[in-house]
Order: structure tokens, then C-alpha cells, then sequence
């Protein structure tokens, strides 16, 4: 792929399924991707290191632990083939909110008796468990040359040991309806801040709520906040900076971000940072609001509501066009691991093993509307082939997933969510400091 931005000057409300696309994207490394990001960790002191995969059936009970309720039926679907396969194993899915599986996971896990295998998120959580030794090693397992070696270290220790598998390839960025777009009068992305701020009028002119915003739901409202930085950050690694100590929330770039909350705030739906994702993906569905600003991962469960509108991503440009680094955002994440605590680690290292077969993944890819890591993935969903385009722009790995402490994450995203509830950009900017300043300083 070339690393040249290929979105500047693409009309995005022109029929851009990108037919056949899907099934080149084998030849692809995912995004264009200029800047890692993140952050590493050790392994877990005494972590395990699997053996190699066996060639025989499996046995034993395998409790797969994660917090993605909308795959639930696909990875029923998945299971049953698994077991056919492995008839003397059994898998059971462990679900839990994505709020309570950030807070919870790693004392459940860590028990052992649920998640042999294991989902964890790109960084404080998978940061976390590795350093608990709850990642069992993959050492040389042959499945990992399944995946996009880029797309994967966000699962490696910093011995580069592969501890994890990322199996989900993310835009964390709003999605919008096109037919909205189009009533409205916008036929062209925005590509300044003054132009987003205008999509919105128009948006709003049409009777619509321009941006659908769960402010009450951390979770999900700090995923605006990753395209909202994305070119206003110093630095790509800005925030790991900020609980470094070398940079403050309180710097001028991050006021400027906060500001920018501000002037969105009308736009926002009332009562905003009161609402969380399930009703906004009901109002987005419906067609009354033209974005939805979680991600692509919310692609399923609004047409699972029943929107049959073309959807596609945006990202708000908050600079001058000439000024702008980054088109929009990725993750790598939904790290699939084999639990050191667990029982029945050949069974969950064999379904780690059937998820990156790029059969069973274009299987979890087409039903579920995400794009993944692993290679020859066979992309037939509509709307992933709507939305492949993104594969191929100059985007920022996730930031706010470069925090490693959950607290200090919060207070940042915290400060946004006060500046649209009224709070001025200044006294949120000081309040979240005082926290990272107080979390430093243990």
C-alpha cells in the first residue's frame, strides 16, 4: 500500500462501496500506519510460555471471557463448528458490559474458573494482566503468521514476546448516516475545523441531531476524544506523556481540544453527558441523528435496530486542512489470550487457533461488521466493504489507550464531559491535572 493520504480530495458521498476491494485486502497491512502509539509492558513475571499447538482433538470445558454481547450469536456460530471439530470440548461465553469488564475482568480471570481464554483491551487492561502473568505465552505458535505483524504488537511484551492476539482492526471515530448527509445538503467531507463546525449547522437545520454523544457512559464517550486530538496533539504520544509528567492537561493544546468540546456542545443531543450508547444507538438508527461518535464497532448493533441506511466513518478535522496529520483513527484490540490460571489450555489455545483461520475469521468478520488483523480475510458484509476505503488512509493508533492508569484516563476524558456540561476549559483542564498530579505521586 502507499503511505500517500488518500482522502483529501475523494468525494465520500459517491458510491464508495469499493466493490471487490474486500477480497484484495489480503495484499494490505491494514491502515496506513505511521505511528504506533502505545505502550509496552514485561510480561508477568513467571509467565508461561505454551507449547506448540497439537495436531490432536482437544478435551475439556473452555470458558471464552469477553464483553462483545453483539458477536454472542456469531460466536455461537463459530463454536458449533469448533466442536464438531472437538467433540469432547465444550465452549461457553462469558459476557460482561464493556464498563464492567474494564473494572472486573482481571479478578475474574485471575481466578481461573472463568476466561481460559480471554479478550482484553488494547492497553491499561492488557498492560495490567500481563504484568498480573495472567497472558499465557504464544511462543512459536504457527497461527500467528496468520496475522499482520504490524496489527499485532499491541498484544507483545516488551521483550516482544507475543503474549496476546489483537483480533479486531477498529475505527475508533463517529459513523454517519450518508442519506442524512445528503438531505442535509453536505456532499463533501469536512476538511477543517470550520467546515465541521458548518456540517453540523447544516445537520442541525435539517432537524437533526448532528452528533449523537454518550457523555454519561465512559466507556464509550472518551472514543470521541480520540479524532478530536488526533491533530491537535504535540506529539503521538501526548497522552502517555501527560502520565509521564512532561506534559499537562493544562497545556495549551489540550485547552484548545476542550474548547472545541465547547463549541460542539449545541450540536450534542440534550442532556447529553447524561445519555449513554444504547439509546443513542436507537436514536441513529431511526435516522434522527447524522452521527453516532463511537466507532465502527457500533456498526452491527444499530442495523440490528434496524437502520438500512448506506453508513460510513468521519472524523472531525480540528485544524487548518494544510495543518492535518491524521485522517481518522484504528485500534488493534480485543486481545485474544490463554489463561496461565485456567484449565483446559490446550482446548482454549486450539480455539485461538480456529478464530485466526482466515475461514472462521471472515466468518466472524462478515457477521459481526468488524474488520480484524488476520490476513485472506474474505470481506463479503456490505458495510464492511463500505467502509474498507479507511484501510487504506493515514491514520493515528487509538491515543487514549495510551494511558496505563485507568484513573488518570478517566479524569482526562472527565474534563471533556464537564466542558459540555458547562464546566469552563480552564477549571476542567486544572480539576483532571490535579488528579493525574495526585496519581503520579503514589
Amino acid at each position: 500500500m502507499s503511505d500517500t493520504p488518500t482522502f483529501a480530495r475523494r468525494r465520500f458521498l459517491t458510491g464508495i462501496g469499493a466493490v471487490g476491494l474486500g477480497a484484495s485486502l489480503s495484499a494490505c497491512v491494514g491502515p496506513t500506519i505511521t505511528a504506533r502509539g502505545g505502550r509496552s509492558t514485561a510480561a508477568g513475571a513467571g509467565a508461561a510460555v505454551l507449547d506448540r499447538v497439537g495436531t490432536g482433538k482437544a478435551t475439556g470445558t473452555v470458558s471464552f471471557a469477553h464483553w462483545r454481547a453483539e458477536d454472542k450469536a456469531v460466536f455461537d456460530t463459530l463454536i458449533a463448528s469448533f466442536v464438531k471439530d472437538n467433540p469432547d470440548v465444550r465452549v461457553t461465553q462469558d459476557i460482561a458490559p464493556s464498563n464492567d469488564y474494564q473494572s472486573t475482568a482481571l479478578q475474574k480471570v485471575k481466578g481461573g474458573k472463568i476466561g481460559n481464554a480471554f479478550a482484553a483491551f488494547r492497553g491499561a487492561q492488557f498492560v495490567t494482566m500481563d504484568k498480573a502473568g495472567l497472558f499465557a505465552g504464544l511462543g512459536a505458535q504457527p497461527f500467528v503468521d496468520n496475522y499482520f505483524a504490524e496489527l499485532i504488537k499491541s498484544g507483545q511484551a516488551t521483550s516482544r514476546a507475543q503474549m496476546g492476539l489483537p483480533y479486531q482492526l477498529v475505527f475508533n471515530m463517529p459513523i454517519f448516516n450518508e442519506a442524512a448527509f445528503e438531505s442535509a445538503g453536505v456532499s463533501e467531507a469536512p476538511r477543517d475545523w470550520d467546515g465541521f463546525l458548518a456540517l453540523c449547522e447544516k445537520l442541525k437545520g435539517a432537524g437533526l441531531v448532528p452528533i449523537a454523544w454518550p457523555g454519561g457512559e465512559p466507556a464509550n464517550s472518551g472514543q470521541f476524544l480520540n479524532p478530536m486530538v488526533m491533530n491537535n496533539m504535540p506529539s503521538d504520544t501526548a497522552f502517555a506523556e501527560i502520565e509521564a509528567g512532561t506534559r499537562t492537561v493544562t497545556d495549551d493544546w489540550f485547552l484548545a481540544t476542550l474548547k472545541q468540546y465547547q463549541q460542539l456542545a449545541p450540536y450534542f443531543e440534550p442532556n447529553s453527558t447524561g445519555t449513554s450508547s444504547e439509546p443513542l444507538q436507537q436514536l441513529f438508527a431511526s435516522g434522527k441523528a447524522g452521527m453516532l461518535a463511537t466507532g465502527s464497532f457500533h456498526i452491527s448493533a444499530v442495523r440490528a435496530l434496524g437502520a438500512t441506511f448506506p453508513i460510513d466513518l468521519i472524523a472531525p478535522i480540528t485544524v487548518a486542512a494544510d495543518k492535518a496529520k491524521y485522517e481518522g483513527i484504528y485500534n488493534a484490540t480485543f486481545i485474544l489470550g490463554v489463561n496461565t490460571a485456567g484449565t483446559a489450555q490446550e482446548a482454549s489455545l486450539k480455539w485461538l487457533q480456529f478464530l485466526s483461520e482466515p475461514a472462521n475469521a471472515s466468518v466472524y468478520a462478515n457477521g459481526t461488521a468488524q474488520h480484524l488483523t488476520v490476513k485472506d480475510v474474505d470481506y463479503t458484509n456490505p458495510d464492511l466493504k463500505r467502509t474498507a476505503p479507511w484501510l487504506e488512509k493515514k491514520t493515528l493508533l487509538a491515543p487514549r489507550f495510551q494511558f496505563n492508569n485507568l484513573d488518570i484516563r478517566a479524569a482526562v476524558e472527565a474534563a471533556c464531559v464537564a466542558v459540555v456540561g458547562g464546566t469552563s476549559p480552564d477549571e476542567a483542564a486544572a480539576t483532571a491535572q490535579a488528579v493525574v498530579d495526585q496519581k503520579r505521586s503514589r
